[in-house]
């Protein structure tokens, strides 16, 4: 029974490399400097990949209630957008459970984003770094790149916040991620809203907000993106006033190609300038 026990635990810890369709998806489990614990990521390499070569990498935060699997395999636009892009770009995609299902980049989640990005430097030779994520993982990939902004060449948010004192949801999950409430470790949740730190972001910021968003109301984000407008940044800010929570596929590969920043000469669809700020468009899916 003993042997039984430490077979099972030898599979469940070990590396698995799936294959959905022509393209190979290693789950990958680490122990986290953090805290010790047993942590996982999603790792798909491009097609044909040479280690000897620089490779780009794009990194995708799931939202609330899902897992590292969301960007990796789900349907919905946002993921595939996500996938689309970095195989486009022959980037390395990784897709963490950042503390999985309620993480809204807590100190663990950010630890161990900062700790997969670092492995996989020493591992591969890798050039930018762009992360992105859509509702919890698209206020999660500012949050990241507001602390670690000497980590990340580009972001792209979808339908996130940029501000964790005025955002009033998911409270008991934050706080026990945060390790407390607003009003007890305040500068906590200073340091994770965005729209504090415009200074930091240096690095190309793609946006989608949306006007009838409920889930996660826009302002803090539009806020945001004004003020780094203001500061000479790069920034696209895609604003649909009609729209609830959620990001199209269009709209989520632009804010990507935008972060990205990567000319491709076969790619025939007209490039967006910084700081556009593109209107109203047609109510899409909750």
């Amino acid at each position: 029974m003993k042997r039984l026990i430490v077979i099972v635990c030898m599979l469940v810890l070990s590396n698995v490399t799936l294959v959905q369709g022509e393209t190979k998806l290693e789950d990958i489990a680490f122990v986290a400097k953090y805290d010790g614990s047993t942590e996982r990521y999603i790792l798909r390499l491009p097609d044909g990949f040479d280690s000897g070569e620089k490779h780009h990498m794009l990194i995708a935060l799931h939202g609330h209630g899902s897992d590292r699997w969301q960007f990796a395999a789900d349907g919905r636009d946002e993921a595939r957008a996500c996938r689309d892009v970095a195989k486009k770009h022959d980037m390395i995609y990784v897709c963490p459970d950042y503390r999985a299902k309620t993480s809204w980049m807590g100190p663990a989640a950010e630890a161990d984003v900062v700790q997969i990005i670092a492995e996989l430097k020493s591992k591969y030779k890798i050039g930018k770094v762009i992360i992105s994520g859509a509702s919890m993982g698209g206020a999660s990939c500012l949050t990241f790149a507001a602390m670690h902004p000497e980590l990340v060449d580009g972001v792209a948010s979808m339908n996130g916040t940029a501000n964790h004192f005025e955002y009033e949801l998911f409270q008991d999950a934050i706080q026990a991620s945060f390790g407390g409430t607003k009003a007890k470790i305040p500068l906590e949740y200073k340091n994770r809203s965005a729209e504090y730190w415009p200074e930091r972001f240096t690095m190309r910021v793609g946006f989608v907000a949306c006007g009838k968003d409920e889930l996660v109301p826009p302002q803090s984000v539009l806020r945001l993106a004004n003020v780094l407008k203001k500061l000479e940044r790069e920034v696209l800010l895609i604003y649909r006033e009609d729209m609830g929570h959620f990001t199209n596929y269009e709209d989520a590969k632009a804010i990507l190609e935008f972060a990205v920043n990567l000319p491709n000469a076969s790619d025939k669809t007209e490039a967006v300038s910084p700081t556009s700020h593109i209107g109203a468009g047609q109510q899409g899916q909750q």
